[in-house]
């Protein structure tokens, strides 16, 4: 299940970047339209499962954190999608995926799962390898127009979706189905941002074709098939492994830039990737080697 998600968000940056060259436009306006459409359209692709609602057994405090961690989602999503406006798919995907560390130091106090010195040593190892690829990607053909800005978004971004993804497991753990939670989780990002490309002066309307449809991939692979993958899985295993996994989305976000935009990874981000994947290895044998809290 990781791997389809890991294989489905790697898409994202590559979609993102395809509407925003058909559009011919970048910013902040334009990148909300972007992230609220994307979820708008999830969202309506979930309406089935609302019926779930009527005969679940849960907590009231899970409707509370599958809620929250929809407005986590949101922020993500506006943070993350705007980055790509002003610097590299490498640079961004790499930083947005910084959260192995956030949510290992969150599960730590929140549902006192002490990682192990063999999982401290894979986070370690897996973010020198992002490290690496960030800083290969400088010798790539696209750096970007504000790189400072870019990656610090992409920074928040990580953030945000560390605490999308820690809320969703207690969302879950309170009796919330995954349909019910994803349904609730992704209507209220698109409710947040809806509003939010009209205060920068962008609408929905006007854009070429094109854009409409990479807006539709977005919504049905990195989202509905990507993020419904990872919410899923952060039920039954630990957060940490979860997103010590997508740190393998920037290696293959590099390898589809590689060939549709040549933004060739070269030695350093090969090297970065290799790191990546062993660190992520020994991780997991740490996680497997700690027993888990029930949370």
């Amino acid at each position: 299940m990781l791997t389809v998600g890991v294989l489905s968000v790697s898409t994202a940056a590559i979609f993102i970047r395809l509407a925003l060259a058909a559009a011919e436009t970048e910013g902040v306006g334009f990148s909300l339209v972007l992230a609220a459409s994307r979820l708008t359209i999830a969202s309506l692709c979930l309406i089935p499962a609302w019926r779930n609602f009527r005969d679940a057994q849960f907590s009231p405090n899970a409707l509370r954190y599958s809620i929250a961690s929809g407005v986590f989602l949101a922020i993500h999503f506006a943070c993350w999608i705007t980055s790509l406006s002003y610097t590299s798919i490498a640079a961004s995907a790499t930083l947005v995926t910084t959260n192995p560390v956030w949510v290992a130091l969150l599960s730590w106090f929140w549902f006192h799962e002490k990682p192990s010195p063999l999982t401290f040593g894979g986070i370690a190892m897996a973010l020198l390898g992002s490290l690496l690829v960030a800083v290969g990607d400088g010798s790539s053909g696209f750096v970007g127009s504000n790189p400072f800005l870019g990656n610090f978004l992409a920074l928040i971004g990580s953030w945000a979706v560390s605490l999308y993804f820690l809320l969703g497991r207690s969302a879950q753990r309170r009796g919330l189905g995954i349909g019910s939670h994803v349904v609730l989780t992704y209507t209220t990002a698109a409710l947040v941002l809806l509003p939010l490309p009209l205060l920068f002066g962008s609408g929905y309307s006007g854009y070429p074709a094109p854009v409409y449809g990479w807006i539709v991939l977005m919504a049905l692979f990195p989202q509905l098939i990507g993020h419904t993958s990872f919410n899923w899985s952060v039920r039954w295993i630990s957060p940490t492994l979860v997103t010590l996994t997508i740190l393998a989305e920037p290696v293959g976000s590099s390898i589809l830039g590689a060939i549709v935009f040549q933004e060739n990874p070269g030695p350093v981000v090969i090297l970065g990737a290799a790191v990546i994947v062993m660190g992520v290895a020994i991780a997991a044998l740490g996680v497997r080697e700690t027993p888990q809290a029930s949370g």
